[in-house]
């Protein structure tokens, strides 16, 4: 979907919606021109008009309606001249470029000596008429004719003379040295690049007759010619024909076809710009500018006259360029479109399918990594040559294959899916990022069966992790066929010359060109935004200046947010349409908030969004029935005018927007807002000032805006980057209305707007390189001795991409490199992808990734190796750049000269901060020529979008941009009376500075928990201590850190200072368990806390009886770890290390059994990172009250609280409403027998409920204890599930709730008593009793399986008898299982519920750091419980130990199955089996003990396997030997409904609310975080 105007989209629901895709059309393979230089007057992006020649030798003069075209407009006049239909986002816009070109199957006659010669018309040229053809003609007498023209006086023999002999010495040779030969060219104009430039474009025709002497002879003869008027050289009859045959050359027609199609939203936008030839420059004289452009509009859906818009707009263009009909019902005629050199067609959408395959097969094959990574001693270098079972991978990894494919049963696995109708393959096996050859045999026999794609995950991207790679081949699988399809599609609506002469190249995510058949879908996913990135790279980033550049575009469904710093900046995972897919992406981070994104009043506030309004029905104004939008609010504003807007709407395509439909809608939600907000007010003993229509959609473009900004900060920040030290480029249909507001929130001085910033996608496309890329994995440590070997695999690489570029017509001197060595510390996940030193000698990669990591993360590891992960290579095949003349260059050559206000076209009345401004001018830029300054308020309307300079203002006109200089305005009066926009705006902020901390803590880190697992919190909290914003909504997290900032508050009973900063971690202190670290720091204004800034950080190590500190069977809490209530981390600002120490490693150690931390050192970096990421806080929180005030700030802390109060209430009133008025009650057990009883009391009147937790059993005597603060987070997390709405989450969702709670019980046990099951599992169960009191669905599976395994820590020296530590390590991960089943809906399978959502380490990983085999990792068939809708069914996780290891497991549900819902059945229990392996003696039975007797049995042949299986129950630590095994069985979830019901269509609380009609899904690396940390506990 392409965003123009109004920044509204239109869509085809008929076509899948997926990703933008951009092709390149070539007639042939041309070497590609050199880049032109910045600045330059003349181009090769020009030619003459178009001309025809036909095959009896005679010239037809052109019908091209452009053939005599009014004067164009200077080049130094701002924009070439433009059409007046202006572009719309909702439309399709269509823009051809006419370009030099070279045709293969130039085909004309030399022409009979009776007739006149076949010669061009330049119909605008006095200088070429129609006396030099009779001239030229006269003195040719045709093929064989021995009449010669004498040579005139002055010609220069000499010249000449050297000429001859340079073409007879070469005139067999098909490559001269264009330089050489522009050395001859006494009188020549051209510069030698220039000729250079036309010199790699000729490629002699099909007939071999036009070599490159003969084209630099014709260049001679028309330099001679026209420059003095001399007659030709004598020449033969054949080169003259081919003279004759060189000049049509640069008459034909070029058409670029701009084509492109956003991925979320898919409308199309043709671009189609004409240009006319500077070649010689005399023919251009009455043209200076060079170019003509036209824009064809039509909407991008609109099936009753049109099945195709790509085809349309190539028809109409084809009209307009030709002066030909080209009815709709025929094939659009290709014969001029084959000769054309650059088409770009991107137009592609593919809706994201519930699963993008249809079968599985699975195969009997196994291979496993040999050694692991986590301990020295698991290196293994070397492996028994004589064993073919060991393989050396691509990585250096030796893998060793433990079961070959049964190649003749997969051939008739793949044989009977063939026959099924199957015709697209993926191909994933474990390890074959290393080990290929498993995957290439079954490829091999794909091909032989017929399978017409095949997607090997080795070769579509050889990176570790077998998950993302097996996904990405799927992907690749499902969407390369699709596009095909849509090609195909596309194609046949056109002759067949389109196939015959045109070579297609398409734009990839990663910013670059690939032919065709090189093209995978996978990395076209975003290659329509990928366009605009370009397009603003090459356009408003400058080296001289270096000032970073932020790109907003803002399309109709979302915009996309992206940053250039002179490099493009890519990602190498990204999850999009919740698909995970490893391909290289240019990151770009994608907001659901557009011109098409629907506007609601929720609960006394404003939201925008993330709803579409999509292209069906559209905006309100759109005559289709639509909701209001943000289109609709730009309207009613006065930001878009229907006069320049085109009248395309209604049932006959010839109405303009309709304004007073969308004033229609704004009066009944206007309305709707001041009822509430009255009826609000008068419960307060308030007055409500009603608002007008203006203010209220003025209030949404506010929040709106609010909502883009969010993503900038976080994506600037993510790197350690101020938003304020940036340019903002601004382009998308909708960005021009939005610039200067974004710009001004964000504190960034300039911004530019490119004159085709509406279709700068499209443009970036024209700019963009051809990229082929070649990459192989690696394990090397990076090191001198390592890199002769790393060299070697570079130069093969490199040779690879040279030679597809070559093979592609690239010369190796317009060929690059970029060296990429992938490259991450060991022990670490945070891999870098580091680009090689610039000089050619310099490869050191250790020095680059080092200061990369400092600067990413603000630390390095000295003390750790560097490992090479992946060597990856990125070939270059340069394309012409872009000519414009650097904006700040050409700004300090401009004379600034005020606008003439009588070049106004009209006045308008547009609604600003300051109120309506019914004179504000409108310009069109077509007339402002460069140094042309406007003053806001105004408009700049151009053909192809609309752009609002705000009051205080003002915008400066070059001849490729305008420039936006944001000056200081007077803001409104923010008072602290609640402002339902304001409210809006503020929820937004407070939200923002505890995502900045979180990506501070993120960056500062050292930990893996930290800092790649994300399992850390940040908040800001009131005066009170109650929450105001948490971020990223860790649900165990949610409540529980209030209760620590009141809890400190209540201990030092004020005594705290500025420059303290509390540490804490007890349960009795408002902890949750004791690896969770809270970190609270005090906020001061004129010396008193007015807020408060906290970050909880799940810590690997703190003591206690076993590493992790996460013993399954703790009984006292002591034996968790350090249980710290209070410690001033830092005193006045001096950190006390010496107390940190005492607190985490003497404390702890002086307990039976138990050590102090494993890893003070890891401990300390992250609280440092903790104490960091508060002091952002503290720092953003005083600028919003310098910003606003204390008061205000504080006030609207109040409003937001109360906000979601009433959210909460109306949620309880209706529950009671369901349940008839009776209390709402559930019991549910844990499988020790411990009850946890629920009664809801709730007020009819208030909304207010008690949850009243008596009948609870006591305190236990083991760890499923939980702090009081973890019963509250299941009660916000409950109350926030049920809400069917987003809603802030902060202490106001807890003030209509009482929570009683009985003391001693196993909800609030004594400060001694083991907690850390209470925090993952009784967690959980908590949850499914509130919910099962709710009746709002059927229990999860109510676990976290929480497993850990390892080594190492404190041991008893056999012989001394004394304690040693002694060093290993450890893992631990978390499992899911089946999700409850609810009204609408059935359980999901294999998920994480509730209180966790961890992701699980990828199975490549696993065995690749650990002495471990995953065995099997599936969904436990039959495990979800039965009924109308299932329940989700659990996994089955089976890993075998390759060394003897301590393994833990702690679990639930062992023994109380999931509850079902309204007679649903229920879940299936878990299990943990622990799978024994012994060696007994064949001879006798008896056990082998040692492995001494092990060796003697087996020499023997007198040994045997024995299994032996036993239950582990729930929670246990078991010593496991080599060989054992693990396997264990999640839960399912319980179903609703029996069997045998029907669907009861009914609305509950729980259920999303009706009326979206599309979610755009966001992307980008801002997003990615975002899940991830979601994704964590």
């Amino acid at each position: 979907m392409h965003k123009g105007i109004n920044g509204s989209a239109m869509e085809n629901n008929s076509q899948p919606v997926g990703s933008a895709l951009g092709v390149k059309l070539n007639s042939v393979r041309p070497k590609p021109a050199l880049p032109a230089r910045q600045g330059s007057t003349q181009s090769l992006n020009t030619i003459v008009t178009p001309t025809t020649i036909v095959e009896d030798g005679t010239h037809s003069k052109s019908t091209d309606p452009l053939s005599t075209p009014p004067p164009l407009p200077s080049r130094s006049n701002t924009f070439s001249s433009a059409p007046s239909t202006p572009s719309s986002n909702s439309l399709l816009g269509t823009a051809a470029s006419l370009t030099p070109t070279v045709q293969r199957s130039i085909s004309v006659r030399q022409p009979p000596s009776s007739s006149a010669t076949v010669v061009p018309k330049w119909s605008r040229s006095s200088a070429y008429d129609s006396s030099l053809v009779r001239q030229w003609g006269a003195n040719s007498h045709g093929r064989g004719s021995n009449t010669s023209t004498p040579e005139p006086q002055g010609v220069k023999t000499e010249a000449r003379k050297r000429y001859e002999d340079l073409f007879r010495s070469s005139c067999s040779s098909e490559r001269i040295d264009g330089h050489k030969v522009h050395a001859i060219f006494v009188r020549s104009r051209l510069d030698s690049k220039t000729l250079a430039q036309i010199w790699n474009m000729v490629d002699v025709d099909n007939t071999g007759r036009l070599t490159k002497a003969q084209f630099c002879m014709g260049l001679y003869l028309i330099d001679e010619r026209l420059s003095s008027g001399l007659i030709p050289l004598e020449v033969s009859d054949e080169l003259w024909v081919s003279v004759m045959q060189l000049l049509p050359l640069f008459l034909h027609i070029v058409l670029w076809l701009l084509v492109t199609l956003d991925k979320v939203s898919a409308s199309v936008s043709i671009v189609v710009a004409l240009s006319r030839t500077v070649l010689p420059r005399s023919l251009s004289d009455e043209f200076p500018s060079g170019r003509k452009e036209i824009v064809v509009k039509l909407l991008s859906v609109d099936p009753s006259n049109y099945p195709d818009a790509p085809r349309e707009g190539i028809r109409r263009v084809l009209e307009i360029a030709t002066g030909k009909s080209h009815p709709r019902d025929k094939l659009v005629a290709t014969d001029n479109l084959g000769n054309q050199s650059r088409p770009r067609i991107f137009d592609l959408s593919i809706t994201k399918p519930d699963v993008l395959y249809q079968a599985v097969v699975e195969v009997e094959e196994r291979v496993t990594l040999v050694g692991y990574t986590s301990s020295p001693l698991g290196i293994v270098d070397d492996v028994d040559p004589n064993d073919p079972s060991f393989v050396k991978g691509i990585s250096g990894e030796y893998v060793q294959v433990l079961q070959k494919p049964d190649l003749v049963a997969i051939k008739k696995q793949l044989q009977e899916l063939y026959s099924q109708g199957f015709k697209s393959l993926a191909v994933c096996l474990l390890h074959s990022y290393t080990f290929v050859d498993h995957e290439q045999a079954i490829g091999a026999i794909a091909q032989e069966i017929g399978f017409t794609h095949i997607s090997l995950s080795s070769s579509i991207m050889p990176m570790i992790k077998m998950v993302p790679r097996g996904t990405s081949a799927t992907a690749d699988a499902y969407l390369t066929p699709c596009i095909k399809t849509y090609i195909d599609g596309f194609v046949s609506g056109f002759d067949e010359n389109l196939t015959k002469n045109v070579d297609l190249q398409f734009m990839q995510s990663d910013g670059g060109l690939v032919p065709v058949d090189r093209f995978s879908g996978l990395r076209a996913i975003l290659s329509g935004p990928a366009g605009g990135v370009v397009g603003y790279g090459m356009t408003a980033y400058e080296s001289k200046t270096d000032i970073p550049v932020i790109g907003f575009d803002m399309g109709g469904t979302s915009t996309d947010v992206s940053r250039f710093s002179g490099k493009y900046e890519h990602v190498f995972e990204t999850t999009t349409a919740g698909v995970t897919v490893q391909a290289p992406q240019l990151d770009i981070n994608t907001v659901a908030a557009g011109g098409g994104s629907m506007l609601f009043f929720r609960n006394g506030t404003f939201v925008v969004g993330p709803e579409s309004a999509s292209a069906h029905p559209g905006p309100a104004c759109y005559r289709k029935g639509g909701p209001l939008t943000v289109t609709d609010a730009n309207l009613i504003l006065g930001r878009l005018n229907p006069e320049y807007f085109p009248k395309i709407f209604g049932p006959n395509e010839n109405e303009s927007l309709d304004v007073e439909e969308a004033r229609c809608k704004f009066e009944i939600l206007t309305k709707e807002i001041n009822e509430y907000m009255t009826k609000d007010k008068a419960e307060h003993g308030l007055k409500w000032t009603s608002m007008s229509i203006d203010e209220v959609a003025y209030g949404f473009i506010k929040v709106a805006n609010e909502t883009m900004c969010r993503p900038i900060r976080a994506l600037t920040e993510a790197k350690g980057h101020d938003a304020s030290k940036h340019i903002l480029s601004v382009f998308g249909g909708a960005g021009g209305q939005h610039a200067c507001a974004i710009a001004r929130a964000l504190g960034i001085s300039n911004i530019y707007v490119h004159k085709y910033a509406s279709v700068l996608s499209a443009y970036g496309l024209s700019l963009a390189d051809v990229v082929y890329e070649s990459q192989e994995p690696s394990s090397e440590t990076l090191s001198q001795k390592s890199l002769p070997a790393l060299k070697e695999r570079i130069k093969h690489l490199v040779s690879l991409c040279r030679q597809e570029l070559e093979r592609q017509g690239f010369d190796q001197r317009h060929i690059g490199y970029e060296i990429y060595l992938n490259l991450r510390y060991n022990g670490t996940d945070c891999a870098l992808m580091t680009l090689k030193p610039k000089d050619d000698e310099d490869w050191d990669f250790a020095t680059a990734f080092v200061n990369n990591y400092k600067y990413e993360f603000g630390f390095s590891l000295p003390d750790r190796d560097i490992i090479v992960d992946d060597i990856r290579i990125r070939g270059i095949g340069k394309s012409a750049q872009s000519t414009q003349t650097p904006v700040v260059e050409e700004i300090s050559t401009l004379k600034q000269v005020p606008v003439d206000t009588s070049k106004a076209e009209g006045v308008t009345s547009i609604y600003f901060d300051e109120g309506r401004n019914d004179k504000t001018p409108i310009y069109l830029l077509e007339k402002l020529a460069p140094g042309t300054t406007i003053s806001g308020p105004s408009i700049i309307m151009d053909a192809n979008s609309a752009i609002l300079v705000h009051p205080f203002c003002s915008a400066l006109v070059t001849s490729n941009t305008v420039v936006i200089t944001i000056g200081d305005s007077q803001k409104s009066k923010v008072t602290t009376e609640m402002d339902p926009i304001m409210l809006a705006v503020f929820g937004n902020r407070f939200m923002s500075i505890a995502e900045q901390m979180g990506r501070t803590l993120q960056k500062t880190a050292i930990s893996t928990n930290i800092k790649e697992r994300l399992d850390f919190s940040c908040a800001l909290f009131g005066p009170d201590g109650g929450l105001v914003a948490n971020a990223p909504h860790i649900p165990v997290h949610l409540g529980s850190l209030s209760h620590a900032v009141q809890y400190q508050m209540k201990y030092y009973k004020g005594n705290i200072d500025e420059g303290d900063v509390i540490m804490t971690n007890h349960p009795s202190a408002g902890g949750s368990h004791l690896p969770d670290i809270t970190i609270i720091t005090p906020v001061f204004n004129e010396g008193k806390i007015v807020f408060f800034v906290a970050s909880r950080g799940h810590h690997a190590d703190i003591g206690g009886i076993l590493p992790g500190s996460m013993p399954p069977n703790s009984k006292e809490l002591y034996q968790e770890g350090a249980a710290i209530r209070s410690f001033k981390l830092v005193s006045k600002g001096h950190f006390d290390l010496e107390g940190l120490t005492r607190h985490l490693v003497d404390e702890p150690a002086k307990y039976p059994g138990c050590s102090g931390t494993r890893c003070l050192r890891d401990n300390v970096s992250d609280l440092k990172a903790q104490v960091a990421a508060n002091h952002k806080g503290i720092t953003l929180v005083k600028g919003l009250i310098t910003e606003y005030s204390l008061d205000v700030v504080q006030a609207y802390m109040m409003h937001i609280r109360k906000n979601a109060e009433m959210a909460v209430r109306d949620l309880l009133k209706g529950a009671l409403k369901r349940s008839h008025g009776q209390d709402l009650v559930a019991t549910d057990f844990m499988d020790d027998g411990s009850r946890i009883s629920l009664r809801i009391r709730i007020n009819a009147q208030d909304g207010s409920a008690v949850f009243d937790f008596e009948g609870t059993s006591e305190e236990v005597y083991g760890n499923c204890n939980a702090p009081a603060s973890v019963t509250h987070s299941a009660i916000i997390y409950c109350l926030r599930c049920m809400v069917a709405m987003d809603i802030p989450l902060n202490q106001g969702c807890l003030t209509p709730v009482d929570i009683r709670i009985p003391e001693k019980s196993m909800l609030a046990p004594s400060e001694t008593a083991a907690v850390v099951g209470g925090n993952v599992l009784v967690s959980q169960r908590l949850v499914d009793v509130i919910l099962k009191a709710f009746e709002a669905c059927g229990a999860s599976q109510g676990c976290m399986n929480n497993l850990t395994f390892g080594v190492g820590g404190k041991s008893l020296d056999s012989e001394t008898g004394e304690t040693k530590v002694v060093e290993g390590w450890g893992y631990y991960e978390t499992i899911a299982g089946g999700a409850g089943a609810g009204p609408t809906w059935n359980g999901q399978s294999g998920v994480h519920t509730h209180m966790t959502n961890t992701r699980i380490t990828d199975p490549e990983i696993l065995e690749r750091r650990y002495p471990v085999i995953l065995r099997e990792f599936s969904h436990r068939k039959g495990s979800g419980g039965k009924g109308l809708h299932p329940g989700g069914e659990g996994l089955i996780r089976d890993i075998e130990f390759l060394e003897p290891m301590e393994v833990s497991i702690l679990s639930e549900r062992r023994v109380f199955q999931p509850y079902g819902m309204a007679g649903g059945g229920s879940g299936l229990s878990g299990k943990n089996l622990w799978v024994q392996k012994r060696w007994h003696r064949k001879s006798d039975g008896t056990l082998v003990a040692s492995a001494v007797e092990e060796k003697e049995a087996r020499a023997k042949g007198d040994i045997d396997a024995v299994y032996r299986t036993v239950n582990l129950s729930g929670k246990n630590t078991a010593n496991v030997k080599a060989g054992d095994r693990l396997v264990i069985s999640t839960p399912g979830g319980g179903a609703w409904g029996s069997e045998d019901a029907t669907e009861n269509k009914v609305t509950r609380d729980t259920q999303s609310h009706a009326g979206q009609l599309r979610q755009t899904f966001t992307k980008g690396s801002v997003n990615e975080y975002q899940a991830l940390q979601e994704a964590s506990v």
